[in-house]
């Protein structure tokens, strides 16, 4: 799917001080992505989740959610995956067939609900959304100056061809620590982009993602900063703010993170010692 399927123009009704103005206008596509999954080539693959996603890169996306979710520890856990299929009814669904042998938590063989500003929704327990599984991070590395960090949003903002239509698109994105951008995805729901972008990696064999800074457009929810951790990111940056239950998380994995990263200013909350600050004069 290309970027421009990230959005359909829909007629507006465009009034400035009192002046209407009939024209179409671009908004975020949003359509549900049910995810069915398969212990082995034996079964017929079962419905696991709903999401509500903007669709596009949906293979990197059910990777990213099984990892992120703990149900998979690796690429090789996962021994097909079919995207869609010929009709309407079947267009919006993603099938997985896990290698031989593995099978997922009895919690977890059931289905539930998820929606794109809630993740966690149809957890049993406040235990239940503390993944395990957390890759080791190395103490103080990797360090980044405070100028790398504000230069970055700028840079994420830049390559949001979806937002940039329609202002309606989360953005999740990796950078190297040389700046470089390496991966971005855009997605109506937050932590689809994150599971976007951590779903590619994990396709690629490139997990975890200790040497990158990871940057989301939005707030640094614990959701958000599970699936970080969960793929390893060090430093974790958003433009918005972090919540209690996110920094606890943090706090408790090693990562770095970053809050309210705009205007040349930002917050350090957790593991400070990744962040090279200048003194002040």
């Amino acid at each position: 799917m290309s970027d421009s399927d990230a959005f359909e123009h829909w007629p507006v009704a465009l009034v400035v001080q009192g002046l209407r103005q009939d024209l179409p206008d671009p908004v975020a596509v949003e359509e549900p992505l049910e995810i069915r999954v398969a212990p082995d080539a034996g079964r017929d693959p079962q419905p696991l989740s709903v999401t509500l996603r903007t669709p596009g890169h949906d293979r990197e996306l059910v990777a990213g959610w099984l990892y992120t979710e703990g149900l998979i520890e690796s690429r090789e856990d996962l021994a097909e995956i079919i995207e869609g299929g010929p009709d309407e009814a079947t267009r919006n669904r993603v099938s997985v067939r896990l290698r031989a042998g593995l099978t997922l938590p009895e919690e977890m063989a059931r289905s539930f609900v998820s929606n794109a500003a809630c993740g966690v929704c149809g957890k049993s327990s406040v235990d239940s959304i503390f993944v395990k599984g957390f890759p080791s991070l190395r103490h103080g590395a990797p360090v980044v100056a405070g100028s790398f960090l504000t230069a970055l949003p700028a840079r994420m903002r830049h390559a949001q061809a979806g937002f940039s239509a329609t202002g309606g698109l989360h953005a999740a994105a990796l950078f190297d620590p040389g700046g470089t951008l390496g991966l971005l995805r855009e997605d109506v729901g937050r932590h689809n982009a994150v599971d976007k972008v951590v779903g590619a990696r994990l396709l690629a064999g490139a997990l975890p993602l200790r040497d990158e800074v990871m940057l989301v457009s939005g707030r640094a929810g614990f959701e958000i900063a599970q699936k970080a951790a969960r793929a390893g990111v060090a430093i974790l940056a958003a433009v918005g703010a972090p919540s209690s239950l996110s920094l606890r998380l943090a706090a408790r994995s090693g990562m770095t993170v970053v809050g309210f990263l705009r205007d040349e200013r930002f917050n350090v909350y957790t593991h400070p010692e990744r962040i090279a600050l200048e003194a002040p004069a």
